[in-house]
């Protein structure tokens, strides 16, 4: 029968003793790191979620004491009393390296069955046995100090949102199914049968609301379901710190961000991060860096070598020119060591992968230029495209043609990330920018017609509006994404809250006002009521615990994550449901064919 913990106090965590602590009697809780019988010796490292302290058992213990400490094995849970001492043999990469606790009484609360993985820091065991294990996954302490820092940016986080005025507001979990990028996580009512609720991929529409109720700063650690395919930074459920203030532009917005920030990376990550954070225009990240989430910390920017192949003999660059298209590249310098021919085929097939019909490349070595199109190129236009490119010897310049400058941008984008990935160039340290003035449109070459880059709400920069319904390419929106280290941190945007330019975004979405009205009257008719300006923005708390820690992915900073078929592997879920309960809702599930 196990022992109890009647009559016993904890007095300390196990993590916490230093030198300065020997002599004192102390009562200690934990589980079994390991033990060792040395035979007239034993040693215990117990460990709880603050660190590991070392157990003593020698000829000054108790018999019974002794011989009970003999039967420990790893995972076992304990409490014990005893009297910290120096250790004989001290462990200095230990944080209680100096001390130990002599044992005076040891209660085994439980045993446990040996664990199918060792619980060790940076475990090479397979992710899909710790996720079907997750609980003891968990032990592992590189996994409770992720779990400890994301409670303390939560806390952090809710301070300073608090000292500024904001207040905490919940928003239903069971809300209207409304069109907001992704699919809905749908659930059907057992009351209003054929009918559903849907799981808020944001709290947008109910944070608009607040601000017509007059609570003019709302923030929220809210909980958000987006029915997606997953990433390594991406769950179907997800935190995000919500935020909507009124009376506010985006200079606004962004100083309150940049305020929470500094705050946040000191008392978190003792760093004074410079203020302001630099701004990058949407058209400039693409044009520069053919994303608009870059990652700033290395340079390949893109180049525009158009100008110096325009009219040459090399089909593939003239006739992409000729059809409104462009000729880009990127400069690798001092690679040509590294990126061989060999090495440039993978880059090739890595861009075909993406949807480039191809790459054409330049290396410059002691021995010379060779090149995929030299052949077609007078000794002037080589000249005149490698000066453009800044190239010298010992670098390559790799370039994509296309008809679609969209594209063009887009594959450059992605081939900069591989080339860095392949070069192992350093990337370290946070690097934090904003991305303006988005485009309101994107073209869809499926739909072949514009649609919204952003939720119907979005204001567009007042300069854009005559464009809304003639030429929708120009419109750009009072948008702003925060970018860290090539990551999306953050989305946000200043809101439309005039009746009739509502109705004209509706309509420029291809939305009827009957449509429009089924989907959002509930939000139109509130702004009829004197709806303040307002605008703001939904900061992605797992992404940002995730690149504050370094960590690869979100899982490991989620305590109970999925997996990419949206599995949670512990408990199995999703899972069948009885028949019953599926005949009380109205719903029957139709096998899919084969």
């Amino acid at each position: 029968m196990a022992d109890t913990l009647r009559g016993f106090k904890r007095t300390d965590y196990c993590g916490v003793f230093k030198g300065a602590d020997v002599g004192r009697e102390v009562s200690v809780c934990g589980w079994v790191q390991k033990q060792r019988d040395l035979g007239s010796l034993i040693f215990i490292d117990l460990r709880d979620r603050t660190g590991i302290v070392q157990l003593a058992f020698d000829d000054t213990t108790e018999p019974d004491v002794f011989e009970k400490a003999k039967s420990v094995r790893s995972e076992y849970v304990l409490a014990v009393k005893g009297v910290v001492r120096e250790r004989a043999s001290k462990n200095m990469d230990l944080p209680t390296g100096e001390i130990e606790i002599a044992v005076t009484e040891l209660r085994i609360l439980n045993k446990s069955e040996t664990p199918p993985f060792e619980i060790v820091e940076n475990s090479q065991t397979s992710e899909a046995l710790r996720l079907k294990y997750r609980y003891l996954d968990l032990r592992r302490p590189d996994l409770q100090r992720n779990i400890l820092m994301r409670h303390r940016i939560t806390k952090v986080t809710r301070d300073y949102f608090d000292e500024q005025g904001f207040i905490e507001i919940e928003t239903p979990m069971l809300i209207k199914s409304t069109p907001e990028g992704a699919r809905d996580f749908l659930v059907p009512s057992r009351i209003h049968k054929g009918k559903f609720y849907a799981l808020p991929q944001s709290p947008q529409l109910y944070k608009q609301l607040s601000m017509v109720a007059g609570f003019d700063r709302y923030m929220q650690i809210a909980r958000c379901f987006r029915d997606e395919d997953l990433r390594a930074d991406r769950q179907p459920e997800f935190t995000q710190i919500d935020l909507e203030m009124s009376f506010v532009d985006v200079d606004d917005v962004i100083a309150t961000i940049e305020g929470y920030l500094k705050t946040l990376f000191k008392k978190v990550l003792d760093i004074d991060l410079p203020m302001p954070l630099p701004r990058m225009t949407y058209t400039e990240a693409m044009e520069r860096f053919g994303s608009d989430k870059p990652d700033t910390r290395f340079g390949l920017e893109i180049i525009d070598l158009s100008d110096a192949v325009r009219g040459c003999n090399f089909a593939v660059f003239s006739s992409a020119i000729e059809n409104n298209g462009t000729v880009r590249g990127i400069t690798v310098k001092n690679s040509a060591s590294v990126l061989t021919r060999k090495e440039i085929d993978k880059l090739t097939e890595f861009v075909k992968g993406i949807g480039a019909k191809g790459l054409a490349w330049a290396r410059l070595t002691q021995e010379g230029i060779s090149s995929s199109f030299g052949k077609f190129l007078t000794d002037e236009e080589m000249n005149a495209l490698l000066s453009m490119a800044g190239a010298e010897t010992g670098d390559v310049v790799l370039i994509i043609a296309d008809t679609s400058k969209k594209n063009a941008l887009a594959t450059l984008g992605a081939l900069r990330l591989e080339v860095a990935n392949k070069l192992k160039i350093e990337r370290s340290g946070y690097n934090l920018l904003w991305i303006t003035e988005f485009p309101f449109f994107e073209w869809d070459e499926e739909q072949q017609k514009y649609v919204a880059m952003h939720h119907p709400f979005t204001s567009p920069m007042d300069e854009s509006i005559q464009y809304l319904e003639t030429q929708p390419e120009k419109v750009f929106a009072k948008a702003y994404d925060l970018v860290m280290n090539g990551i999306e941190l953050a989305s946000g945007s200043i809101r439309i809250t005039d009746e009739e330019l509502q109705k004209r975004m509706f309509k420029a979405l291809g939305l009827s006002d009957e449509e429009a009205y089924a989907k959002f009257g509930f939000l139109t008719d509130a702004f009829r009521y004197g709806a303040p300006p307002h605008g703001g923005i939904g900061i992605g708390l797992d992404r940002l615990v995730m690149q504050l820690l370094g960590a690869s992915t979100l899982r490991d900073v989620v305590a109970y994550p999925k997996v990419q078929n949206m599995m949670e592997l512990m408990t199995e879920c999703p899972s069948e449901v009885d028949e019953s309960q599926l005949k009380e809702l109205g719903v029957q599930v139709i096998a899919e064919k084969e």
